[in-house]
């Protein structure tokens, strides 16, 4: 019996492929474009280099995925990052004579539950006084930014511990160390989001949250748990940040935000929550990556790479809406 053709209106099997496979094609292109336009971009200092600073965002935008999949957002990932990097640099100051230097381990475990603190409080606020995470995440984003210049005086925080300068600076055999650390932090995420129930539960939240509350999941713990692993993860990325810029900058991780929200919806992950994975946010981080570093090559001015930001988001929105409604 011949093959049934397609329904109308629906794509064919090779669109649907490329369909799913749009974000590694572009990414090629971009590439591809990008080495044409500029010959650093090729050159393995400057890929190094691309990785490393990726590597921030990176961590961000996982912590991102997990929230954005429950049907939220985070918009208090760039402050957040901010509080948990100056924390960190405090405790391995120097020059900062108010708080004694202490062994640098221990100062980065201190920063990443700073910022782990912020995540929960975000998380409780929302799960359990039912305040919208946009309202929630906007006024953490200001509140954040402002105990970290009060924590800091508004100074930069210098003379930081050479051994914690190689958290940001040095290398685990070939990688950079923070590359290093966010593709362990990315294979973690994986196995948590795709091996266990929670990872599960995420979904299910993000796809009826009242249909997973009548099955018996506890909602309130999860969308709780995800703004922790945000907060967490951008206190991590904050560390990083400090170590390799020798300095735990108050200003650090402005905007931030729209970096971590455009690799995530580029990758796939639906706004409205249900929908995502980790694979199409790495590849988002990489294309934003790219972008940012080859406008930079190019001279681009910083102002026309907002502009660009925002289209890219604006549009990743857009395609997914229509891809939505054609499922329907």
């Amino acid at each position: 019996m011949p093959e049934e053709a397609s329904a109308p209106g629906k794509p064919g099997k090779f669109w649907t492929i490329v369909w799913e496979l749009r974000i590694a094609i572009a990414l090629i292109i971009i590439c591809f474009a990008l080495s044409l336009a500029t010959p650093y971009f090729m050159r393995e200092r400057n890929l190094i280099n691309v990785l490393r600073q990726v590597s921030v965002n990176g961590l961000l935008s996982i912590g991102m995925t997990f929230v954005i999949l429950t049907g939220g957002i985070d918009l208090s990932v760039g402050s957040m990052l901010a509080f948990g990097g100056v924390v960190t640099a405090s405790f391995v100051s120097n020059a900062f004579k108010d708080i004694p230097s202490i062994n640098p381990f221990l100062a980065i475990f201190l920063g990443l539950a700073a910022g782990t603190l912020l995540g929960a409080i975000n998380g409780v606020v929302i799960s359990k006084v039912k305040v919208t995470p946009f309202i929630m995440t906007l006024g953490m984003l200001s509140i954040a930014r402002g105990m970290t210049y009060i924590y800091s005086n508004g100074m930069p925080i210098t003379d930081l511990d050479k051994t914690f300068l190689q958290v940001g600076q040095g290398y685990a055999s070939f990688l950079p160390i923070p590359v290093a650390i966010f593709l362990v932090a990315f294979l973690i995420a994986w196995v948590v989001l795709y091996r266990t129930k929670f990872g599960r539960y995420v979904y299910a939240v993000g796809g009826n949250a009242r249909s997973a509350r009548i099955s018996g999941i506890n909602v309130g713990f999860i969308v709780f748990m995800v703004y922790v692993i945000s907060g967490f993860l951008c206190a991590l990325a904050g560390t990083l940040l400090t170590a390799r810029t020798s300095a735990g900058l108050p200003q650090a991780g402005m905007s931030y935000e729209l970096d971590a929200i455009a690799a995530v919806v580029i990758g796939g992950t639906s706004m409205t929550g249900g929908k995502g994975s980790l694979i199409g946010t790495l590849l988002g981080v990489l294309l934003i990556g790219f972008i940012n570093n080859g406008l930079d090559l190019l001279s681009v001015s910083s102002y026309y790479q907002q502009v660009c930001k925002g289209m890219i988001i604006v549009g990743a929105v857009m395609l997914d809406y229509f891809q939505s409604d054609s499922d329907r």
